[in-house]
């Protein structure tokens, strides 16, 4: 088993996860801190969306927010200030 990089970091990560119906089904989508959605994915139901949300909001709380980025392959946000 691999290690887990924890954020021992006093800086809370400020991405944020949410999962919503929007048209023809649901989407999981990041929010960077300045409040852009910086990634979205859409699921096959609520029951997806819902596990897959639950499942990065862990990476939100384990990981550092360059490390999330990475891997989410996220880009930088305007107001990152080299964080």
């Amino acid at each position: 088993m691999g290690h887990v990089e924890t954020n021992p970091d006093p800086a809370p990560n400020r991405y944020t996860v949410r999962e919503s119906e929007e048209g023809a089904g649901w989407v999981v989508a990041i929010v960077d801190p300045a409040g852009a959605v910086a990634w979205t994915r859409p699921c096959a139901g609520e029951a997806e969306a819902r596990t897959f949300a639950s499942t990065v909001r862990q990476h939100v709380y384990w990981l550092t927010e360059p490390k999330f980025r990475e891997y989410y392959r996220l880009p930088e946000f305007a107001g990152d200030g080299g964080s």
